[in-house]
Parts: structure tokens; sequence; C-alpha cells
């Protein structure tokens, strides 16, 4: 992620995770910590479905890398929420 290393996933990740859970109305049950991760793990799914359909995740920048990791974060939620069976479909 643009070279940003640990710090910048974490940062990302937290954040995007963060956002993630407000839009998948998760937030109360989720930490700063639980955030990061789900931001983090968020990102290496969406990276892998980008990847999947041959877009250049690497050089998509500060936004694309946020996005990504945003998306991956909600789809993340939203199947832990179909594996728990919460679902507000």
């Amino acid at each position: 992620m643009l070279g940003l290393g640990i710090i910048g996933w974490i940062i990302i990740g937290g954040l995007a995770g963060w956002v993630a859970s407000m839009i998948m109305k998760t937030n109360a049950q989720q930490g700063i910590l639980l955030n990061i991760v789900v931001g983090i793990v968020g990102g290496l799914i969406g990276g892998f479905i980008l990847r999947l359909f041959g877009v250049d995740v690497e050089g998509g920048g500060l936004v694309f890398s946020f996005v990504t990791c945003l998306a991956g974060a909600c789809l993340l939620i939203w199947l832990v929420g179909l594996v728990r069976g919460r679902t507000k479909v």
C-alpha cells in the first residue's frame, strides 16, 4: 500500500473498519482494535477481488486503497452477519 508500511495499514485499516462499521450499523459492537482488524482484512479481501478482475490495486493511490479497504470491510461485516444469522438484507 504505497510503501506506507505497517503503520499505514493500521491507519487506513482502522479508518476503513470504523466507517464500514458505521455504514453496516455494527459500530456499537466493535472497538478500535476490531475496527482495525476488520479494515485490514477487508483490504485484503477487496484487493483479492479486484485482482480477480484485473484491476491494478498497487498503483491506485491512497484514496483507492481506502475505498478498497472500506468495500472489503463492508463485505466482511455482511458475511459475518450472514454466518451469525443476523442479516438486514
